[in-house]
C-alpha cells in the first residue's frame, strides 16, 4: 500500500511539472491564410493574437471576426493535443488504478 502511495506522489510531482513546462510552451493556429495568427499556451491560455492590417483595411468585420474564431478554435485543439500528449504519458497508469487492475 506505501508503494502505492509513494508511487502516486510521484505520478503527482510529474503531472505538476509537466503543466508547468506547458505552461512556458506555446503554439501557433492560423486562419485566412494567416492573415489571423492565435498563439496559444499549453495550458489553453491565448497569448497573442496576430491580425493581418491588410483584412483589417479592408473592412469586412465579419470576415475578421470568423477568422479569429477558427485561429482560436484551432489554436486550442492544438493545444489539448500538446498537453494530452505530454500528460498521457504520466497519468496513463492511473486508468488502471481507477479501474481496480
Amino acid at each position: 500500500m506505501q508503494d502505492m502511495l509513494g508511487q502516486l506522489r510521484d505520478m503527482q510531482k510529474k503531472l505538476e511539472e509537466t503543466r508547468k513546462a506547458l505552461a512556458q510552451e506555446s503554439i501557433e493556429a492560423s486562419a485566412g491564410k494567416g492573415a489571423v495568427r492565435v498563439v496559444m499556451s499549453g495550458t489553453q491560455e491565448c497569448r497573442e493574437v496576430i491580425i493581418s492590417p491588410e483584412l483589417v483595411a479592408g473592412g469586412d468585420v465579419n470576415k475578421l471576426q470568423e477568422l479569429v474564431v477558427l485561429a482560436v478554435n484551432q489554436a486550442i485543439r492544438d493545444s489539448q493535443v500538446m498537453a494530452a500528449r505530454r500528460l498521457g504519458p504520466i497519468a496513463g497508469p492511473l486508468g488502471g488504478l481507477v479501474k481496480g487492475k
